[in-house]
């Protein structure tokens, strides 16, 4: 506990809020005052970072590129969601249904290129600029459904659930299995961040 000017007594969790109110209204004013738009614009850009860091959030931040530790993380969240994927009948029925029907499977993929997506915005991939190939393409979002479509393709290969002599078939099982795999590579990857 700690006294503020007024006498009032304040616990560290208020005093922190209320500290942090007084930055805001400061970059506020001083928002009214600068020069240029340019100047306008980077105070603009210091009070979302300053939004966007008190914010509490579910899962970890990623502090570092995609490495090997990550990898290791999404392949045991792939193993994990993809097991009863691979072992039920239902998937393969699925994706008998798919393969007649491109349109649907393609919609399929998308939407869980989209989940992905969201679980790693969630704990702020975007942020990791050190995570980049090429300085646009994130290493992290390629490395997640990579290694989910390649655990995809060689479980259910190597465990016989796939006959590739039905192209279309097979693919169409991989994808929905990849699809499932890749939500389990995101949440293995972002759940262990601290």
């Amino acid at each position: 506990m700690s006294t503020t000017d007024g006498g009032t007594v304040r616990t560290g969790g208020e005093e922190a809020t209320v500290e942090m109110e007084t930055v805001f209204e400061e970059l506020e004013e001083l928002e009214d005052i600068v020069d240029t738009e340019v100047e306008r614009e980077k105070v603009r850009q210091t009070m979302r970072t300053l939004r966007r860091a008190r914010q509490p959030r579910v899962f970890g931040r990623f502090r570092s590129s995609f490495g090997l530790q990550d990898a290791g993380e999404a392949l045991v969240g792939s193993f994990v969601f993809g097991i009863p994927m691979i072992v039920e009948g239902g998937t393969l029925e699925i994706a008998e249904h798919l393969s007649t029907r491109l349109q649907v499977l393609g919609m399929t993929l998308l939407v869980g290129v989209a989940l992905v997506l969201g679980i790693l915005h969630a704990a702020g991939f975007e942020d990791v600029e050190a995570d980049r190939l090429f300085g646009v393409v994130p290493v992290r979002l390629l490395g997640v459904l990579g290694i989910a479509t390649v655990t995809s393709v060689v479980l259910m290969t190597a465990w016989g659930r796939v006959d590739w002599a039905t192209p279309w078939i097979a693919t169409s099982a991989t994808g929905l299995t990849a699809v499932v795999m890749a939500v389990g590579a995101a949440l293995g990857d972002v759940v262990s961040e601290p």
